[in-house]
Order: C-alpha cells, then structure tokens, then sequence
C-alpha cells in the first residue's frame, strides 16, 4: 500500500494574489514561484476568508470562519481548545510542524508591534494549535534576524540572517529528518509583510519610479508617491522569499510531496487610494494558491477557493481523494473594524464568485451607508463602479444577495 503524502503548506504574508510573475506582474521577479506554478493546479480566483493575519490564520488552521473559531477582534488569540488541521493529521499517523511566524497568542495591546519584545514572546505549548513539534515566533516584524523559540529552544535564541532564509532552512532540516509516518509541515514566513525598508540582502531595493502600478492607484500626489516607495521595498523582499522558498524546495524530497504555495492576504498599496489590509478589494482579498501535486496534476481552476478550504484539502489528500469545491462562491468578511493605523476601520461581510462581488458594510454592528457594494469583477476588475443601485438583479445575484444579508443578519 501506497505511503500517505507528506505535505507541505509555504504561507507568506501579505503577498497578494497580483503580484506573482506567473499571474502576470512585470514588477515580480519570482522564478522559483513562476517554476512552481509551471508544475502546479493554479486555483487563480483563490482569496482570503479574512484580509487581517489572525482572523486569516485562524480560519486557516481550524477549517472554520471568524468568530466561529474563536477570533473576532484582531487581539483574540486562537480558544486554546480550538481543533486544528494538526490535530486532525495527528490522528491520521501523520508527524506535525510548524515554523516560523504564529500571531495567534495572546499579545499585551500595549507593547510595541515591531520590535525583540513581541517577537521574544514565549507562545504556551498549550497554545501551539495542536503541532507535534512547533519552533516560531509570534510577531515582532524582524525581517531580519528573527528570534525563535519552541520544541527544541526552551527561551527565544535569536538567529542571523534573512528571516525567509532562517525560517526555511529550519524547516527543510526537520523535513529531511527521515521517519516512518508522513509528514505536514507548515512553514509561515512574514516577508513580504512590512517594514518595507528592511534591508533585503543579496538583493537591490527596486527604484520607484520604473515600477508599474496598478491603474487604480491615484496619479500625481501622495498616495502614488508612498504606493511607489514602499512598493520598492515590498517586490525587493519577494524577490527575496522568492529565492529562499526556491532553496527549499531544491533541498527537501518532493517525489512524494504536497506542497501548496499561498499567503494570508494582501495588501493595497495605494489602489482606491489605500493602504494595508482588511478592505474587501481584491488587492487586500485576492491571493496566491499554487498546489503541486507528487501526482502531476497540472493545471488552472477557477473554483471560488479560501484559504478556509485548505484544511479539508489536506484531509482529502491525506486520505488519497482529490477534493472539489461544493459551493459557487467563497465568504469574505472582516467581523470587527480595526482601530489599527492604515486598516480599514469598519466591519463588512460579503460573497465573492469568480466573476461578481457582494459586500454588506457595517459600523458598531449596525448596517452603514451606503450599505451595499457590487462589483461586475468580470467586466470591472479594478472594481472602479458599484453597480448594485438602479437596476433589477438575476435570479442568481438576487438569491445571493438573499443570503448574505441573512447571514448579516444572523451573525
């Protein structure tokens, strides 16, 4: 009888779904991901549940929505008695890991968000989401020289280097430890996640002004001039995570391996004149979904994939299934708004199919105005134009329309 595949999930952060070689960014210099996608099912309509990095990580370990799975407010650290796809795999004989950053424990609000004293928080075993073996960091957005503690590192030891690079070769260690039981392997990288100027080594900061930005970026003021800056920053530390996960792969044994390539949301960068995450728009929503199958199933699909799904993913390859979506559209929301600088600050909820957009928006739990957005993602792609008003819905867009707002309704 076959062995079961190992399986390997590379999540990164704030890589958004756009800017990829292969998905057809001039500004993207990512061969290792472009050669990945070569060999890889494209699930090119992938998004986030969640476009905010607990809320997205939470539904991606538990295989459930936010606040079903017990993080609703941006602080909320994951129930320490929540079910993971860990736990789930451990019962199947598979052996666990995690590397790299968590930004599920519970945090002090009052601490510094950069810097060695979030990123030296211990995370409690008992707060490590079920993986048999654990070695990260919590937060701290030390892109360089991260400092890691876990199973093996009782107190954070801090380690040189580029933090995609440290991380990685971390992970690929344990990944050719040979065992008898197969693996899953989660390896979390911050980059390309701010600070954008964080020094990139063996890389050159790109010059803002030959980068191309999206045409719904406003021209010729401020919000063109920081998107191209700190754009400089972010396509120099994809570059970066790029070659690391290129190295990674290069070294660890795929003959039998799973590997999914994606990341926990995006970022705006200037497109409708903002920045960051938490907005409903495709560049905060949108992302990167690569799965190379040791099977070589290659190809693109367009299925209203989130990351929410993955975990039932790798439960059916675990049991040797091929898994298919059973809905025609995928849940977006973000339960709270963020008193957080830059994040949009008002809650939403909404359904997304590959070609259309429905948004609820709500203030202090109340529906706000305008209440609703519809975006014509087919014909309308920059979503420039909320087409809901003036005019008699289909069938189809009225009996969505009919469960997202009983959904809001009932939340």
């Amino acid at each position: 009888m076959p062995r079961q595949p190992d399986i390997v999930w590379i999540v990164t952060t704030q890589w958004r779904g756009q800017a990829c070689g292969y998905a057809g960014d001039s500004n993207a210099r990512t061969p290792w991901i472009d050669a990945l996608a070569s060999e890889s099912t494209n699930f090119a309509q992938a998004v986030t549940p969640h476009p905010m990095g607990p809320h997205a990580r939470a539904a991606l370990l538990t295989g459930k929505l936010c606040p079903a799975n017990g993080v609703s407010d941006y602080w909320d650290p994951l129930p320490v008695n929540a079910r993971t796809i860990a736990h789930a795999l451990n019962d199947r004989g598979y052996s666990t890991a995690f590397f790299g950053k968590w930004h599920l424990a519970e945090r002090d609000r009052n601490a510094p968000f950069v810097g060695e004293e979030h990123a030296k928080m211990i995370v409690p075993k008992d707060r490590r989401g079920g993986f048999e073996f654990w070695e990260g960091f919590e937060g701290g957005f030390l892109i360089n020289d991260p400092w890691l503690h876990g199973s093996r590192l009782a107190e954070p030891r801090q380690f040189k280097g580029y933090q995609s690079d440290v991380v990685a070769q971390r992970a690929a260690f344990w990944l050719r430890e040979k065992r008898v039981q197969p693996t899953f392997c989660v390896i979390s990288l911050e980059p390309p996640h701010p600070p954008y100027s964080a020094h990139v080594p063996h890389g050159i900061k790109r010059d803002p002004a030959t980068l191309r930005l999206r045409e719904n970026v406003p021209i010729g003021g401020e919000i063109e001039s920081k998107a191209r800056e700190e754009l400089a920053g972010y396509y120099a530390h994809i570059e970066a995570t790029d070659r690391a996960i290129g190295r990674l792969l290069a070294e660890i044994d795929l003959s039998n391996t799973t590997v999914v390539f994606t990341s926990v949301h995006g970022d705006m960068h200037g497109s409708h004149g903002v920045f960051r995450k938490a907005w409903p728009y495709e560049e905060s929503v949108r992302i990167p979904l690569l799965v190379r199958f040791p099977t070589g199933i290659i190809g693109k699909r367009d299925d209203p994939v989130s990351l929410v799904d993955l975990s039932r993913m790798a439960l059916a390859w675990a049991g040797g299934k091929e898994w298919n979506s059973s809905r025609n559209y995928a849940r977006i929301s973000m339960p709270s708004g963020l008193k957080l600088a830059n994040q949009c600050p008002y809650g939403w909820r909404g359904i997304r199919t590959t070609t259309q957009k429905l948004i609820l928006i709500e203030e202090n739990g109340e529906l706000a105005e305008p209440t609703s957005v519809h975006f014509d993602l087919s014909s309308d792609p920059l979503e420039s134009r909320n087409i809901l008003f003036g005019r008699e819905k289909n069938a189809e867009e009225a009996g969505l329309w009919r469960k997202l707002q009983h959904e809001a309704g009932n939340r």
